[in-house]
């Protein structure tokens, strides 16, 4: 039967532990500063505001 995970000196950097914990480490920080924003978004509502607005003043001349 043939060895096919390659020579057994060959070290794989992209599988290193410390790599991995440092990955996992940092995802919890990165994930909890978007949850600092979370509340409404006021340019958002503007904007539906604004968007309603201008429906109801186009009704409204069309139908003057």
């Amino acid at each position: 039967m043939a060895n096919t995970q390659g020579p057994q000196g060959h070290h794989d950097p992209a599988g290193s532990t410390q790599m991995f914990r440092a990955f996992v480490d940092e995802g919890p920080q990165a994930a909890a500063s978007p949850q600092a924003s979370s509340g409404p978004r006021i340019g958002l509502i503007v904007g539906v505001i604004a968007a309603a607005v201008i429906v109801a003043a186009v009704a409204w001349l069309a139908l003057k």
